[in-house]
C-alpha cells in the first residue's frame, strides 16, 4: 500500500480550519498517473482540498445547508472513503480520501488505488482502505499521544518531528510493517510465544494494567410522516468495537454477545478479518430476505486474535417494530403566523433516561422571527430569532406519561429574510431529533464482563459497554408536503 497524499488539518467545529502539515510523494504519484491512464486526476492545491474536504464531512460552516453533490439522494456515500469532485483545474472526482478525526484534528490520506482505469472495485476488496485507515489512526496517536501535552505548543513541536517520522515509517509514501497485497490470502497460525512484533508508525509498546474494551453501539433512523397514506420509515444497524491493551504478546479473545427472549434477531453481520472462526447461521440472516421468525438468534460467538490498534469487531443491522420517539407535527398558515403543535413519545420498550434529548425546529424561506409564543409541557425552548430555529431541549428524561407537547404560534416579521433552504418551501418543514441513552439498546443486544473471554495469564480488567443514538431522525409537518421513499431506508 502506498499513499499519493497526506494532510494534518486542525479546526473548531469547521471554523478557523487549516492545513498544518501536507506531503506529497512524487513517486506514487506517477505510478497513479500511469494507472488511471486518461482518467487520471490530479492531487489539487491545498487550499481547495481543505474547501472541499471541510464541505464533503459537513464542516464547512457555510450557511448553505444543501450541497447537491454531497445531499442530493442520487449521492450514496461509501464511508469512510470519500469522494471529492474538483471542478478547476481539470474536472473530476477524487476517490477514495480517508479521513479521521478526533477533538481539532481531522487526519486526511489518498492511498493508491490498483485498478484499470475506470473501474471503482467495490471496498471490501481494498486493502489499501483498511491499511490507509490504520496508518492514519497510528498518526493519531502519535500526535495525540495520552499523556503528552496537548496545548498548542505540544501539537507544534510533534508536527515540527513529522517530517523525520515519516523519512522513517513512511518512506516515499509506502508505510512499513504493513501487509503486502497477498498475503492475506494464506494467514499465518499466530503464536503463542514470542514478542509481537510492533508496526514501525506505533509509538510504542503498551505499560500498564492489562484491559480489554468491548462497546455496542446502536444508531437509528427514522423518517416519519404523521399521514396515513405514506408510511413511516426507520432501521436500526449496530457495531461492536474492541480495544487490548496488553503488555507482550495479544492474547486470543472470544467476545458472546446475547439477546433477551423478545429481542430483535442481529441481521446482515459482518466480522473483522480477525475473527477465527464463525458459525455460519450467524452470516445466513438478511434484512434483504423475508422475516418468518425463524432466524438464528443468539447467542452470537466471536473468536479472535485481535489487532494492536482498536477496531470494529462486527456490524449488523437489526429489524425493530417501532421506532423508539413517535412524533407530530402540525403547522397550519395564517398570514405571516404559523400555529405550531407538536407531540412526541417515548415508545414503553425504551428505557427512560437519557444523555441528551434535543428537537431542532428550523423555519426557512420565511423573514426572520419576530414574536414567539410558544410553550413546551417539559424541557426548556430556545429561540434563535437570526437563525429562525427553535431548540427544544427535553433534558434526560421525558415524565411519567412518555408525552411531551409543544404548542403555540410565530409571527415572521423581522427586518431581514431568514435562511433559506430549497427544498423546505410552503409548509414542508421537520423536526429533526438528536439523543443519546447509555446502557441500552433498541434490538436488546448486550455483552457484559461474563461474555468475554480472555485466553491469558494476565487477567485483564475487562470494559463493557452498550448505548443507542439518533443519526437522521427525521419527523415532517404532516401538513405540508414531504419527501417520500419508496422502499426500505438503507443502511
Amino acid at each position: 500500500m502506498s499513499l499519493r497524499a497526506l494532510w494534518i488539518i486542525s479546526h473548531e467545529k469547521g471554523e478557523h480550519a487549516s492545513i498544518r502539515f501536507s506531503r506529497r510523494f512524487a513517486t506514487v504519484e506517477l505510478r497513479a498517473k500511469r494507472l488511471s491512464g486518461s482518467s487520471y486526476v490530479a492531487v489539487p492545491e491545498d487550499d481547495c482540498f481543505l474547501q472541499l474536504l471541510l464541505t464533503e464531512l459537513g464542516l464547512s460552516g457555510s450557511k448553505q445547508a444543501f450541497v447537491a453533490q454531497r445531499d442530493d439522494c442520487l449521492y450514496r456515500p461509501r464511508s469512510p472513503a470519500l469522494e471529492l469532485h474538483i471542478t478547476a483545474p481539470v474536472k473530476g472526482t477524487l476517490w477514495p480520501v480517508l479521513a479521521i478525526s478526533q477533538a481539532h484534528l481531522t487526519l486526511a490520506c489518498l492511498p493508491l488505488v490498483d485498478a484499470s482505469p475506470g473501474q471503482r472495485p467495490p471496498l471490501s476488496s481494498l486493502l489499501s482502505e483498511s491499511q490507509g485507515l490504520s496508518f492514519l489512526a497510528g498518526l493519531q496517536t502519535f500526535l495525540l499521544a495520552p499523556g503528552s501535552k496537548q496545548d498548542g505548543e505540544g501539537l507544534v513541536s510533534r508536527l515540527a518531528l513529522l517530517p523525520s517520522v515519516l523519512l522513517q515509517v513512511c518512506p516515499l509514501g509506502t508505510p512499513l510493517e504493513l501487509p503486502l497485497t497477498g498475503t492475506l490470502a494464506m494467514p499465518s497460525p499466530i503464536t503463542s510465544a514470542g514478542i509481537q512484533k510492533q508496526p514501525a508508525w506505533r509509538t510504542g509498546l503498551y505499560r500498564g494494567r492489562a484491559v480489554v474494551n468491548v462497546s455496542v453501539v446502536e444508531t437509528v433512523r427514522s423518517m416519519q410522516y404523521g399521514n396515513r397514506s405514506r408510511q413511516d420509515l426507520w432501521d436500526v444497524y449496530g457495531t461492536v468495537a474492541c480495544k487490548c491493551e496488553v503488555e507482550g504478546v495479544l492474547p486470543n479473545v472470544t467476545v458472546t454477545l446475547s439477546l433477551p427472549p423478545n429481542g430483535s434477531p442481529l441481521q446482515d453481520i459482518l466480522v473483522h478479518p480477525c475473527v477465527t472462526s464463525l458459525d455460519s447461521s450467524v452470516l445466513t440472516a438478511s434484512s434483504v430476505e423475508h422475516w418468518d421468525g425463524s432466524a438464528f438468534s443468539g447467542p452470537y460467538k466471536f473468536p479472535f486474535s485481535p489487532p494492536l490498534e482498536p477496531f470494529i469487531l462486527c456490524s449488523y443491522t437489526s429489524q425493530v417494530p417501532v421506532p423508539p420517539i413517535l412524533g407530530s407535527y402540525q403547522l397550519k398558515e395564517e398570514e405571516s403566523q404559523l400555529h405550531v403543535s407538536v407531540v412526541l413519545k417515548l415508545h414503553e420498550s425504551v428505557k427512560n433516561s437519557f444523555e441528551y434529548c434535543d428537537a431542532h425546529l428550523p423555519f426557512y424561506n420565511r423573514d426572520q422571527m419576530g414574536v414567539v409564543e410558544v410553550k413546551v409541557s417539559s424541557g426548556q425552548l430556545d429561540v434563535s430569532k437570526e437563525k429562525n430555529l427553535l431548540v427544544w431541549a427535553l433534558g434526560q428524561k421525558f415524565p411519567k406519561t412518555r408525552e411531551v407537547t409543544m404548542e403555540g404560534k410565530i409571527l415572521f416579521s423581522g427586518p431581514e429574510p431568514g435562511p433559506s433552504e430549497p427544498l423546505c418551501t410552503g409548509l414542508t418543514a421537520y423536526i429533526k431529533l438528536y439523543f443519546k441513552v447509555p446502557d441500552t439498546t433498541l434490538s436488546g443486544c448486550s455483552v457484559d464482563q461474563h461474555s468475554v473471554q480472555v485466553y491469558s495469564s494476565a487477567k485483564p480488567r475487562i470494559v463493557t459497554s452498550r448505548e443507542l443514538h439518533s443519526k437522521d431522525y427525521w419527523i415532517w409537518n404532516s401538513t405540508g408536503t414531504a419527501p417520500v421513499s419508496s422502499g426500505q431506508m438503507i443502511v
